[in-house]
């Protein structure tokens, strides 16, 4: 049986000791099963590979290698259709 697949709303921005600093910011929508898997397709969007930080339940932070780069994971909610540039994956 093919597992249903989700939306996802991924943010990608920079990073400040570690920190999510917000300099610039890349949003995307993504359909996929897991953040797993919506992450994976982000990666292979930006050409960067990434490690889990941290899994919070309905968000997940990843961490891009090799870059001062972070992602955050999350269910797709309507309210992100306000944002200007959403990029479809």
């Amino acid at each position: 049986m093919k597992a249903t697949q989700s939306i996802f709303f991924v943010e990608v921005t920079d990073t400040y000791a570690g920190d999510a600093n917000y300099c610039w910011v890349h949003r995307f929508k993504v359909h996929a099963t897991t953040f797993r898997g919506a992450i994976r397709k982000v990666s292979r969007e930006m050409g960067y590979s990434t490690k889990l930080n941290g899994n919070y339940g309905d968000m997940a932070r990843y961490d891009f290698k090799g870059a001062a780069i972070c992602a955050f994971v999350m269910p797709y909610e309507d309210q992100a259709e306000n944002y200007l540039r959403v990029t479809s994956i």
